[in-house]
């Protein structure tokens, strides 16, 4: 940068960045989600055995979304560990994506085991085996009750992370699954319509489908640096550039690290004469107070910088990404 170029690496700041307190978070979430990993993991073992011997494929469904819950918990147990361990050597950032990645497994063995249990749903629509329908209604009623106990004890987690959240979705989908699998066991025990377990069965491997797919559209824009749901850059940088002595904003990024933590940087151009110190410390409020992002790194450079000077095109950087913002009075 020359010689008036500023720059700033702002911290998280707010409630629940501090150290201790970030601690006892971490440690609350670990202890609620052990618990709804017992209760599932528990239940889950009861299920194979009554499904096998009721031989009921919404049964063995529901166990397998049951499996990716308990997965997708350790997952998040695991990751909650590492992101939690300081950034060193080539790791700038931690191990804070480890959550993320974790999602991504996630997503993909739901969407495996969805079609694994799809084919088999599809199957036995066709040719029904003969379903113990009261051992699945019993089941089903009791998986409704673990389910409410281990979503009761997620939703006391941090949800705003994509691994907790997404587990806390997937046991809240499996409560819609069982309510359904006891439906399909009342009709069986009612009416010997066998097929309606397989049905059930189809309509869990839709929710493992949805739930799927959304966690790993979620984790995926995490992955390619993509701006977070509900922040705009094009917007952002209209913003900056509107705000006074701003004449120019260019290589403008906004990304997640990982869950809840958004960073933005941008090289910013201010007028001649303007007072970058305190344009960009004006720039600093303006994203934290009207998008809640605290971790910025603005470039701040004069107009009449040599860099800016002698370029034929007008640009000030040979190589900009992006959009380039430019307030009205500067021109193009």
């Amino acid at each position: 940068m020359g010689a008036h170029a500023h720059g700033t690496d702002e911290g998280h700041g707010g409630p629940g960045h501090g150290g201790h307190t970030h601690g006892v978070v971490e440690h609350a979430d670990r202890r609620w989600l052990a618990l709804a990993l017992a209760l599932i993991g528990g239940f889950m073992a009861v299920e194979v055995i009554v499904g096998i011997v009721a031989r009921s494929v919404a049964l063995l469904s529901d166990a397998a979304h049951m499996l990716t819950d308990a997965a997708s918990i350790v997952l998040a147990l695991i990751a909650i560990r590492l992101s939690a361990r300081p950034a060193r050597g080539g790791y700038t950032y931690g191990l804070k994506r480890s959550e993320i990645l974790s999602a991504q497994a996630n997503g993909l063995s739901l969407l495996l085991l969805g079609g694994y249990l799809g084919y088999e749903g599809v199957g036995r629509l066709i040719d029904p085996p003969e379903v113990t329908g009261g051992l699945v209604l019993a089941t089903a009623l009791a998986g409704v009750v673990v389910n409410v106990a281990a979503a009761w004890c997620m939703s006391k987690a941090n949800r705003a992370s994509l691994n907790v959240e997404g587990a806390f979705q997937h046991v809240v989908n499996d409560l819609y699954a069982f309510i359904a699998t006891a439906v399909a066991g009342l009709v069986v025990v009612t009416t010997g319509f066998a097929r309606a377990d397989a049905i059930a069965g189809l309509l869990v491997v839709l929710l493992m489908v949805k739930a799927g797919v959304a966690l790993l559209r979620a984790s995926g824009r995490v992955l390619l640096e993509a701006a977070p749901t509900g922040v705009e850059p094009d917007e952002v940088g209209a913003r900056l550039v509107a705000h006074g002595q701003v004449a120019e904003v260019h290589d403008l990024h906004v990304w997640q690290i990982t869950s809840g933590e958004v960073s933005l940087s941008a090289h910013v151009l201010v007028a001649v004469g303007g007072d970058c110190h305190a344009v960009r410390e004006g720039l600093e409020a303006v994203l934290s107070g009207e998008y809640g992002i605290t971790h910025t790194t603005l470039q701040v450079d004069h107009l009449d910088e040599p860099a800016a000077r002698g370029r034929a095109d007008g640009e000030h950087c040979p190589t900009a990404h992006g959009p380039v913002h430019r307030a009205a009075s500067y021109g193009h």
